[in-house]
């Protein structure tokens, strides 16, 4: 089965017309939410989720306003605030060379140049507080380890057998 990914929010409708408001969680609202694009909805409430089209999409202070096709009155859609939207993982956007999605780099086991065979820890989030991200590893026994994603801390990250090797400059482990 295909892991399905969030790319926003149903926060509330918009006019009478059958608007929603959207809050992205997306890198690319401008491909998500453009119109013929394909969004799961999975209602807030446990119902079943349902496939729905975009019809057309604009960005308002902050937020997506969004029409669905199908979707004509505030009535059909109230029902749906609080709903998450999402679309299969493997519908993704193709990054650049060495730009990876989160949940690629979550799970991921580390290890450093110095010691390939014994693992640093696995990486359990993802932290952005500003310049570069900052991968939280979890090792064995003891406290999380944060590593700067910088070009002279990161080596190499192969994705597919979810193995990252990081050169640990001074000060980094605690």
């Amino acid at each position: 089965m295909t892991e399905e990914l969030n790319v926003g929010k149903l926060i509330n409708t918009h006019g009478i017309r059958g608007e929603i408001k959207i809050l992205s969680s997306t890198d690319f609202p401008e491909v998500r939410f453009a119109p013929g694009k394909k969004l799961l909805v999975v209602p807030a409430d446990g119902s079943p989720k349902f496939e729905v089209t975009v019809e057309s999409a604009r960005e308002h202070k902050g937020v997506y306003i969004v029409k669905l096709k199908g979707y004509t009155n505030i009535n059909q859609i109230e029902q749906y605030k609080g709903s998450m939207l999402k679309v299969p993982s493997d519908d993704l956007v193709e990054l650049l060379e060495n730009e990876y999605y989160f949940h690629q780099i979550v799970g991921c086991e580390v290890y450093t140049d110095e010691n390939a065979s014994q693992p640093l820890g696995m990486i359990k989030e993802i932290l952005q507080p500003g310049a570069n991200d900052v991968w939280v590893v979890k090792p064995a026994k003891g406290a999380d380890i944060l590593i700067p994603v910088i070009n002279d801390v990161v080596l190499n990250v192969d994705i597919k057998a979810k193995k990252i090797t990081v050169h640990l400059m001074e000060g980094l482990l605690p």
